[in-house]
């Protein structure tokens, strides 16, 4: 079987937290187990936060118990504290643990209830229980290319942070454009930075976009050596904790689209995909 060019993580998660309309787990369950056939490289399916914070992953536990458990697809959970960690880390099923980390510091304080050092202090302490536990931690860069809160931002900030988490041992980096701000020259220009100072670290991108703005965004990353690609179905999703209005996340049908029109292999079944996207129409609805 060929091996795909590219990793293609697909974002439920990111879809569902937000969603207004309470989702039962047996319609998450189905939906995740269509996904887990469909050939994607990772799913983050769920997080490990206090249910007080979001409501829609209270069931996450519930959840991962009844996931497909011979898919070759890895599962990736979100975490904010030591805490959710180590619920996480318990499952051997979970391959990943992604840690939300906000060059914005007002965004950090409101997304997972702490300042960037103490941020910082909480992803050694995850990383050393990755270590641990055979899991890898990923670490999102969010609000990577500008924030709604008039925090400063530069590029050189971004690469800051970055420096400081390569310091720190972390193998994944995902460039995080939480409310769709990028540009595509913000995008190259971090990626074509980054990609050679760190060889060591695959670099991906998280990117949210509008009907009009995904397509360059999109090239703008994998002509710069991006291989690592976050979306979801329909576009849809966003973090409650940023604002309220939200740009959507990258649709992955669009993407996979794109990739295989130049001869990028997805290693998606598009079988699978279709009974995908009929199930994101039902929930989404």
């Amino acid at each position: 079987m060929q091996k795909p060019d590219i990793e293609l993580v697909e974002c439920p998660r990111d879809a569902m937290q937000g969603w207004p309309r309470h989702i039962p787990a047996a319609q998450k369950i189905r939906y995740l187990n269509a996904l887990l056939k469909a050939g994607f490289h990772t799913l983050d399916f769920g997080s490990f936060v206090s249910p007080k914070a979001i409501p829609q992953m209270a069931d996450t536990h519930e959840v991962l118990n009844a996931l497909e458990p011979d898919s070759a697809t890895s599962l990736l959970a979100i975490v904010a504290n030591q805490r959710g960690a180590e619920d996480a880390a318990a499952y051997d099923r979970i391959d990943y643990l992604g840690f939300p980390f906000s060059i914005s510091p007002t965004f950090q304080q409101r997304n997972t209830n702490s300042s960037q050092q103490e941020s910082m202090e909480r992803i050694e302490a995850i990383q050393e229980l990755c270590l641990k536990t055979d899991k890898t931690l990923v670490v999102y860069l969010s609000m990577g290319f500008g924030n709604p809160y008039n925090d400063p931002y530069d590029a050189g900030i971004l690469l800051q942070w970055a420096d400081e988490l390569a310091q720190r041992d972390v193998k994944i980096l995902s460039l995080a454009d939480t409310v769709g701000l990028a540009t595509p020259q913000q995008i190259s220009f971090a990626l074509e930075t980054l990609i050679p100072q760190y060889p060591a670290i695959r670099f991906g991108v998280h990117l949210h976009s509008s009907a009009a703005s995904w397509e360059p965004k999109l090239a703008a990353a994998y002509q710069a050596g991006c291989r690592r690609f976050d979306g979801a179905l329909k576009g849809i999703g966003g973090c409650p904790m940023a604002q309220d209005d939200l740009v959507g996340n990258m649709d992955s049908e669009l993407m996979i689209g794109w990739f295989e029109k130049r001869g990028v292999h997805t290693g998606i079944d598009q079988a699978a995909m279709a009974l995908c996207s009929q199930l994101a129409n039902e929930i989404f609805a």
